[in-house]
């Protein structure tokens, strides 16, 4: 039976698909619990692999989803496939639609300059049934200062939301949600990278096309070289190769230990192979 989680980077990702995923955080919302959704990518892989605290506060995710076309070739790979591909872009529609069905009120935060604005505009005209409760695009450090978590936390005190999209980028969503989400135990805070800028239409995603080959972040590319020419090609690409090679060694190496099994799962004994060794 396959395992409820894939483990790249020891991060358990979820074997959801999105509306099953959307389920869950809302029912969980209806037992007045909160969390952490995190949609993971192959940045979001290669930073926790160079930094042992982020992976450990990742892990710390209630829900970890795969994000990214890649993550779902290593399952595959890796003999362990995922049922579908969970981004994030996706579910910050999802999510508003089911807050809107459900009356549960949503808070943007971050984003490039203008793009919450945008987004409560273009959500609220979609869905008018649909509760923003507030939105702010503070400036943020990578690693959060006590007076810019504070900033935050004053104003979810103040407005009580039941869903935070949070639009800052690793690693600053991820730390900003960490130091937050103790402080607020019955809101789901949800880390969604650029996708305010989606959603108000200031950044357009790529096409269909291009988004089920794995090609998403070349689109991206093409839009922000500048900014995204080093994440990408020097630092992501050569990790990408990596990550794929090791789960199609995970997979080979579990097809040989499987070889030198017998049907009852015990090692085979010395008169079963042409050695009696797996060497």
């Amino acid at each position: 039976m396959k395992r409820d989680t894939f483990m790249p980077a020891g991060l358990p990702i979820a074997r959801v698909t999105r509306g099953e995923t959307v389920d869950r955080v809302f029912a969980a919302l209806a037992e007045g619990r909160g969390g952490w959704l995190l949609t993971a990518t192959v940045d979001y892989l290669r930073q926790c692999t160079e930094d042992s605290d982020l992976q450990r506060l990742c892990s710390t995710a209630d829900l970890i989803v795969a994000d990214g076309i890649p993550l779902l070739w290593a399952a595959w790979i890796q003999g362990s496939p995922l049922p579908d591909r969970v981004a994030g872009s996706d579910l910050v529609w999802l999510l508003a639609e089911r807050a809107a069905l459900e009356d549960r009120s949503l808070y943007l935060l971050g984003g490039e300059r203008g793009a919450a604005e945008g987004a409560r505009e273009r959500l609220q005209t979609r869905w008018p049934a649909l509760r923003i409760a507030g939105l702010q695009s503070p400036s943020v450090s990578p690693n959060p200062t006590p007076a810019e978590v504070d900033l935050v936390d004053h104003d979810l005190q103040r407005v009580a939301p039941d869903l935070v999209y949070v639009g800052l980028g690793c690693p600053k969503e991820n730390r900003m949600i960490d130091a937050l989400r103790p402080r607020h135990p019955n809101v789901w805070f949800v880390g969604i990278g650029i996708s305010l800028s989606f959603i108000a239409g200031t950044k357009r995603r790529a096409p269909m096309w291009m988004q089920v080959r794995g090609l998403e972040w070349l689109h991206r590319l093409l839009q922000e070289p500048g900014r995204l020419g080093r994440r990408y090609l020097i630092e992501d690409l050569p990790f990408l190769l990596r990550f794929l090679a090791r789960a199609w060694g995970s997979r080979r190496r579990a097809r040989i230990r499987g070889a030198h099994r017998c049907p009852s799962g015990r090692p085979r004994d010395g008169n079963e192979g042409p050695s009696g060794s797996d060497r």
